[in-house]
């Protein structure tokens, strides 16, 4: 009995620290838009510029220059491959840059991976909206080297992904993406980190929820069993 009391109490206490760090930090990989759609709602509950979606709600919005990317080894334009979320990114064809809006603003940190071969890049996280109020946090983002046909870059010049992150103060409503137009690409881009990286979607919170019931029932018949015996 004390055993099973125990092995419940741990999982409850790992399924815990899951939400808790889902709750924590936010991150997009950009799966589920078409090669480049904009992003515009997809991230607010709403939909792509090409009709995907609608994505999980957010309250994240895209400025109409944000595009997403599909690697050419996946059937889309992209020169590209090894982003960690393949085998979509966020991108730009026009304008300065991607604008990214977050309704109900975000703290602590703000990290992505990027890829730019040929030209360096910008990040910078403000206070308000649209690239307004008080400038929170800056990245410069360097070239990156191009290793096509090396182990994990199998396909495009666009190829490693290299992580980059930092931390802030106060609350951030808005993120300025800039470079050179169709020279850079950003993944897994994450609200509430200074290190990018998945947090465990719905689907794989209700699987590890079912793990728990489906532990708790085994240990109620193992416990009835022993008690029949």
């Amino acid at each position: 009995m004390i055993k099973t009391i125990k092995v419940m109490a741990m999982a409850l206490a790992l399924l815990s620290v899951v939400a808790l760090s889902a709750q924590a930090q936010t991150v997009l990989t950009f799966e589920g838009l078409q090669d480049q759609e904009q992003v515009l709602n997809f991230y607010n509950g709403g939909l792509g510029g090409n009709g995907s979606g609608p994505g999980t709600n957010y309250g994240i919005t895209f400025g109409a220059d944000s595009l997403a990317l599909i690697s050419g080894a996946n059937g889309g334009s992209g020169n590209f491959s090894g982003s960690p979320s393949m085998p979509t990114v966020l991108f730009f064809l026009s304008g300065p840059g991607d604008v990214m809006d977050v309704s109900g603003g975000f703290t602590t940190g703000f990290s992505f991976f990027y890829s730019a071969v040929n030209a360096p890049g910008s990040v910078d996280v403000y206070s308000g909206l649209d690239g307004t109020g008080t400038l929170l946090a800056s990245l410069s983002l360097p070239t990156t080297p191009s290793e096509p046909g090396t182990t994990g870059c199998p396909y495009g010049p666009f190829c490693p992904w290299f992580p980059i992150g930092v931390t802030f103060s106060g609350t951030a409503e808005s993120v300025v993406f800039s470079g050179s137009a169709n020279q850079i690409g950003f993944d897994d881009v994450t609200l509430g980190s200074p290190t990018p990286g998945v947090t465990p979607e719905p689907g794989t919170m209700l699987l590890f929820s079912a793990g728990l019931l489906a532990l708790g029932s085994a240990l109620r018949r193992r416990k009835d069993a022993a008690t029949v015996a």
